[in-house]
């Protein structure tokens, strides 16, 4: 098969030939219910651990593999299944991949034992991650225009909601399913609105139009898997000394994605499909830089979420529910801005990002400040305001980063190029997951009653990696400020010129 250029059209049929699918909106909440499940089941369980740990008598070790061991399969997927929907059928992926999110979210939740659970575990994020990069293929199949940015908009609401919400739905859940057995339904609520999206996806969702036999690039598939499960697997065992024990995993990983990029080009001069096309960070505007605004951002926004639980549960003796309460304010303002960012994008452009990363900033340093200095019996209340302000940014980064970084990737590489970004956000993920609570009990190491200046440590640094995010999206946005200023030309150039010699 022979690799066409970045601005080809979708599986051979070209973008002048897109016809406007009737039910496409329709067709899109299916896709985003399917995402929110999928990736609230990242951060949902963490509520239920001591539970789950008590019950199924585990150790600490085997009862954190319940939610890292979902975090690797479902980063290992994502850009393996992006590539397959743009080879094959987007549609069938996405339908075989949240059908086995059902079966296992149901096989989850009546484990007997904690390695029967872990097992589970596994094989769901697998299927989430299968199922994750369609979403924004899908999109791109099915929208254009303007309307692909309002698509976009919804999409990155989705993301970023579904992982402020997870600690709060999982303790509402927790509420109303009293008793020992009460963590199973966190897995069981994924059944019946799992089974009503297979069949609405059956029925709305659009084929993907192939011409032609359609390559897949295996040993791509294996140097990229290894790579990122070299970066990921000391990270998500970053609790049980993972960073000390196999450290020598960080540039084994880089090794192998150093190979897995050479690879990738070296088909590409071949004439021959890869599964990565490296013109997306090279050639795609937008692309590159909307990929590490992303994983930057991700490094500091998922691992507040383990350290305000950590703080307000252990170290104010919250139960999980008024925990996930106390940081709601966060969710409530990221699903405002969400809700009008994606309209925003087209004429605001990077300074939305710019705007929101400095906002999510403010608003987690203030919250970092109050709960550290304030009076303690009304600090979580006096936080409240400043995670609201750090929410409304919120909703104007991952949306629009999202649409900027998709908006101009071509549709037959939507896919691949979905779940590239998605596994940058991951690794992000797992960066601060591991490093922020990381931070949180190094000062409980020291002093164990000083809940307050761990979470204010780990706090700066989460806004540390936010601060980097801030960093290159502001250089990207003077670079298209620039980019779109009239060309200056002296007077002698204009003296010179042959409309002024005419005029004279």
């Amino acid at each position: 098969m022979t690799a066409s250029a970045p601005g080809g059209g979708s599986q051979g049929a070209p973008e002048s030939d897109y016809e406007p699918e009737p039910r496409r909106w329709r067709a899109l909440w299916v896709t985003l219910v399917a995402g929110f499940m999928s990736l609230l089941d990242v951060s949902i369980v963490a509520v239920a651990l001591p539970t789950i740990q008590q019950e199924l008598h585990a150790s600490a070790a085997q009862v954190q593999w319940v939610v890292s061991g979902y975090a690797l399969s479902f980063g290992l997927a994502l850009v393996t299944a992006g590539r397959l929907g743009d080879a094959l059928d987007r549609r069938r992926i996405f339908l075989l991949a949240l059908s086995g999110f059902v079966l296992f979210s149901a096989a989850c939740g009546a484990a007997p034992s904690i390695a029967l659970l872990v097992a589970a575990r596994l094989a769901q994020g697998l299927a989430a991650g299968f199922m994750a990069p369609q979403n924004s293929a899908l999109i791109q199949q099915m929208f254009r225009g303007a309307e692909r940015g309002r698509a976009f908009g919804f999409f990155g609401a989705t993301v970023g909601i579904s992982s402020a919400v997870g600690p709060l739905a999982g303790g509402l859940i927790l509420a109303l399913a009293d008793g020992p057995q009460g963590w199973r339904w966190i897995f069981y609520i994924n059944v019946p609105i799992g089974i009503l999206a297979v069949l609405l996806g059956r029925r709305l969702l659009p084929r993907t139009r192939r011409s032609g036999r359609q390559h897949v690039d295996l040993p791509g598939v294996l140097l990229l898997g290894l790579g990122v499960l070299a970066l990921m697997y000391p990270l998500v065992q970053a609790e049980a000394g993972g960073l000390t024990r196999l450290w020598w995993l960080f540039p084994a990983g880089a090794v192998l994605l150093v190979v897995f990029t050479l690879w990738q080009r070296r088909l590409l001069a071949r004439g021959t499909q890869p599964l990565l096309d490296p013109r997306l960070f090279t050639e795609v505007r937008g692309y590159a830089v909307g990929a590490g605004v992303g994983t930057l951002y991700f490094i500091g926004f998922s691992g507040i979420w383990l350290v305000f639980a950590l703080f307000y549960q252990h170290g104010l003796g919250f139960s999980p529910l008024r925990s996930a309460l106390a940081v709601t304010p966060f969710a409530v303002g990221s699903a405002c801005a969400a809700a009008v960012s994606g309209r925003l994008v087209d004429r605001l452009g990077r300074l939305l990002t710019v705007g929101g990363l400095t906002g999510v900033i403010l608003g987690l340093g203030g919250t970092a400040l109050l709960l550290r200095f304030a009076p303690l019996d009304i600090a979580p209340w006096l936080a409240a305001p400043a995670l609201f302000l750090g929410g409304l940014g919120g909703g104007c980064v991952i949306s629009p980063n999202i649409t900027m970084t998709l908006r101009d990737v071509p549709v037959r590489m939507a896919g691949a190029a979905g779940g590239a970004l998605q596994t940058g956000q991951r690794l992000g993920a797992a960066v601060g997951t591991a490093a922020l609570p990381g931070l949180f009990y190094l000062v409980l190491g020291h002093r164990d009653d000083d809940y307050r200046g761990a979470l204010f440590l780990a706090l700066v640094a989460g806004i540390v990696g936010m601060a980097a995010s801030l960093a290159l999206a502001a250089f990207d946005w003077r670079r298209d400020r620039r980019a779109r200023q009239p060309h200056r030309t002296c007077p002698d150039d204009v003296a010179n010129s042959p409309v002024h010699a005419r005029q004279s």
